[in-house]
């Protein structure tokens, strides 16, 4: 599976990502609302490890890398988490010296319309922390609507955290321009 936007190419990550992967995931502050920041790449070679290899596998996630056409640099990711046969769950990263230029956006708008209009999805769903503003910019400009917020729910970094859900149903789906 890949797509083609303007600017970004989104394919299936790979082995030699490793090295860029490490790069941006592992800057704490920049990646402060994520519940994984690796530390080595051994961190990276065992999340590839619980990555499904196949896309569109029910109760599997599938990581996509997030390049720019422009210089093939990769910029960050996008998981996608395949709940079950019609509901997904987002969650996207970028590299902090690319972020708020639009990519997340850009990304996630192709994923939404290639699991809405070509694998037939119900509903799509992304996971918030509540301190982070920026991506609900992002899910807000997509169509997506705050659901739920769930008091000390997920337990990041020995720490209980709060959980935003917002959610897209498929006949809300509107391309955005």
């Amino acid at each position: 599976m890949q797509l083609e936007t303007k600017r970004l190419l989104l394919r299936p990550i790979e082995a030699n990502d490793k090295h860029a992967i490490l790069a941006y995931r592992s800057d704490a502050e920049a990646n402060k609302y994520q519940g994984w920041i690796p530390k080595s790449l051994d961190d990276v070679e065992t999340f590839f490890g619980k990555l499904a290899t196949e896309f569109n596998v029910p109760d599997t996630w599938f990581q996509l890398a997030v390049v720019k056409k422009t210089t093939n640099e990769l910029i960050g990711d996008i998981g996608i988490h395949f709940i079950d046969e019609q509901q997904v769950e987002l969650g996207y990263t970028i590299a902090k010296q690319h972020q708020g230029l639009g990519f997340a956006t850009e990304a996630a708008k192709a994923i939404i319309e290639y699991l809405f209009c070509e694998l037939k999805k119900h509903r799509i769903t992304a996971s918030v922390d509540p301190a982070n503003v920026a991506s609900f910019v992002v899910l807000e400009k997509l169509g997506l609507r705050k659901e739920a917020h769930f008091k000390e729910s997920l337990l990041i970094n020995d720490q209980w955290v709060d959980d935003v859900i917002y959610a897209l149903l498929a006949k809300e789906w509107k391309m955005i321009d």
